[in-house]
């Protein structure tokens, strides 16, 4: 009978370590596939943590772009639709920015459960270790061996002893914890790469858009400034004809004016014949008529010298209306092509790397 208790329990104890053994292999697999989700996700959340380091650039360009455009003077001080779209570009990346945020919160947050979820698989993993290595020593003792001696009351049962069930449900729920926060942090790694992708691609196609309605904006500015040159080298040139019309009639005037002098002076010259010689002869009839139709002639003269002063003057407002306008549209062109000398950094997106997502087969028992 005691040969066959013995018996028994050596098979017992063989069952036990091969038991034990088995959960130690499990755990060991899921230790490793552990491992490798926290570097995986460590990874995600630095590709996150990139990213987000990366909107900076933009958000600077398009906060630089509304600042120059502050600088547009006058007329030119519109809210066209470069500034709604740069608005919206702010927008954009402050909305980019806030999600990778959160998802590099939720990283750091799941990372720090994966680790301890990782210890209390190392600590059970390291327990059984221990209780592998004291059932294996007992399996390996005999009547022959060296170290065997009776003890004090071994049939006790020792302090905080856990039942069979217990033993098999606490490991199990170690490993589910450890399988849960792995599924976890799989799910949220995937979120997060779709974060990144999805971050980019929006900022790109905001990107497109605004550069697209700046593009047009130069090109509806330089029509205008070349409408505007020519206005204004028509205006020049209608100013330079009337100068020259109004030079050819102060011409007249001043002949006309030395003509009237001359009759003027005959007439009152002839005042001074003596006596009966100071009749109202064909000279004198035809002096008066003279004066009077060279003082026609001048009023006529003055009048239209006057009314081409008067368009001079309103050809000389207008110039200068369209050169103060030229000057708005010059300043406005060189703002908008500076900003788009700054938006060329962004052609090269600053972020590259979109990290896999890896999957591999999880612990099953």
């Amino acid at each position: 009978q005691t040969k066959w208790d013995e018996h028994d329990n050596q098979t017992r104890l063989a069952e036990r370590i091969s038991s034990v053994n088995r959960w130690k292999e499990t755990l060991d697999k899921c230790l490793a596939d552990i491992d490798t989700e926290i570097d995986a996700l460590a990874k995600v959340k630095e590709a996150a943590e990139c990213a987000l380091q990366a909107k900076n650039l933009p958000l600077d360009v398009s906060i630089e772009c509304l600042t120059l455009r502050e600088s547009r003077r006058a007329i030119d001080v519109v809210r066209d639709p470069v500034e709604d779209e740069l608005h919206k570009e702010v927008k954009v990346i402050e909305k980019a920015k806030r999600e990778l945020q959160q998802r590099v919160n939720e990283a750091f947050k799941e990372l720090c459960l994966l680790e301890e979820a990782r210890q209390q698989l190392s600590c059970d993993h390291r327990r059984k270790m221990e209780a592998l290595e004291i059932d294996r020593v007992c399996l390996s003792l005999n009547v022959n061996s060296p170290n065997i001696s009776f003890k004090v009351n071994p049939t006790r049962v020792p302090d905080r002893t856990t039942a069979l069930g217990e033993w098999e449900q606490n490991s199990q729920s170690t490993k589910d914890q450890a399988e849960a926060e792995m599924k976890a942090s799989t799910a949220l790694r995937e979120a997060t790469v779709l974060t990144i992708a999805q971050t980019n691609n929006d900022l790109e196609a905001q990107r497109v858009a605004t550069e697209f309605a700046l593009r047009k904006r130069i090109r509806d500015l330089e029509r205008a400034y070349d409408e505007l040159k020519w206005q204004e080298q028509n205006t020049l040139e209608e100013i330079a004809e009337m100068e020259e019309d109004i030079r050819h009639l102060e011409e007249d005037l001043r002949r006309k004016t030395k003509d009237l002098k001359v009759a003027h002076t005959r007439l009152e010259t002839r005042t001074y014949r003596p006596g009966m010689e100071r009749c109202r002869d064909q000279v004198q009839y035809g002096l008066t008529d003279e004066v009077h139709q060279l003082e026609g002639t001048i009023r006529a003269l003055k009048l239209k010298l006057a009314e081409l002063q008067d368009a001079l003057d309103a050809l000389y407002r207008q110039l200068h209306r369209l050169q103060t306008d030229i000057g708005y549209k010059a300043n406005s062109l060189m703002l908008d092509n500076k900003c788009m000398d700054s938006r060329r950094k962004l052609v090269v997106p600053a972020e590259k790397f979109v990290p896999e997502v890896d999957t591999f087969n999880r612990t099953t028992n």
